[in-house]
């Protein structure tokens, strides 16, 4: 069994997606950007309930948390089972475990990619995202038992804090991490989303990731989102594709709101660049 995951993670409405269907364009190369209701083909998720259904071999309730974290680690290891060199993984969970289950254990792991996003602007997407206000957003993403409760395509997500889920998967460990910030890779992506093929160890050539970069661009995936919609949609939102912008909280943030999220995540919004 080989330690052949490479985790694609972030906290949510951070830029995991954006990244996915980047790496999805670039990996298969199309003449033509490729569906956003394909990405998933290209990486898996680790909470989609029918790979516990598999696991457990018979219809299970997804609201049991201690019984779907039971199933973790044998869903993991039937990703690892295939014997290939890399399989993408996408997750929202922390590093960390949950009741007394590693979330993500390292002998599963051959490294990570984690993406991280200015809490100022990642808290609004969050709110249209599930929606709530802007208050009650900031209030999730300040509790330690902050979580995605499981519905009937997933089980149960542990984020935890913000500042916890972003320390939790850039401190040391003993798998390589790639930490890009989604401004970053906004600013300049030719140079940041190099650097996530040469993590991976994909050879980066220029004119495929301009391609993808175009392929995987705000426009077209609004454009597909518009057309024919976008099946990672929350319930509770218009759209996924809103705006994706940086910046947008110091028009749509209100003061009161921004001086909370600061209060509460100032240590790791310096230490990132956020202050």
């Amino acid at each position: 069994m080989k330690p052949s995951i490479i985790w694609l993670a972030s906290y949510p409405k951070s830029g995991n997606t954006w990244a996915r269907i980047f790496l999805a364009n670039y990996l298969a190369n199309p003449d033509a950007p490729l569906p956003i209701n394909q990405a998933h083909r290209f990486c898996m998720g680790d909470t989609v309930a029918a790979m516990y259904r598999k696991v457990a071999g018979r219809p299970i309730d997804l609201n049991d948390v201690d019984l779907t974290l039971t199933l973790r680690p044998r869903v993991l290891r039937a990703i690892v089972a295939n014997n290939a060199d890399v399989n993408f993984v996408k997750t929202h969970n922390i590093r960390s475990a949950a009741r007394g289950v590693p979330l993500i254990p390292d002998q599963f792991t051959r490294s990570a990619v984690y993406i991280l996003r200015n809490p100022l602007d990642m808290v609004l997407s969050y709110a249209r995202h599930y929606g709530m206000t802007p208050e009650t957003a900031v209030s999730h993403i300040a509790n330690v038992d902050n979580a995605n409760a499981a519905d009937e395509s997933s089980v149960a997500q542990f984020l935890g804090t913000w500042s916890e889920h972003v320390e939790s998967w850039t401190s040391p460990s003993p798998y390589p991490v790639l930490v890009l910030r989604y401004e970053d890779l906004l600013a300049d992506p030719e140079t940041h989303f190099g650097k996530l093929l040469k993590h991976i160890g994909v050879p980066v050539d220029a004119a495929r990731l301009k391609k993808a970069i175009e392929f995987a661009s705000f426009k077209e995936l609004s454009k597909q989102e518009a057309q024919g919609g976008f099946v990672e949609k929350s319930k509770q939102s218009e759209r996924f594709f809103a705006k994706g912008a940086s910046g947008q909280w110091e028009s749509d943030l209100a003061p009161d709101l921004v001086a909370r999220v600061k209060r509460a995540h100032r240590k790791v919004m310096k230490k990132h660049g956020y202050l």
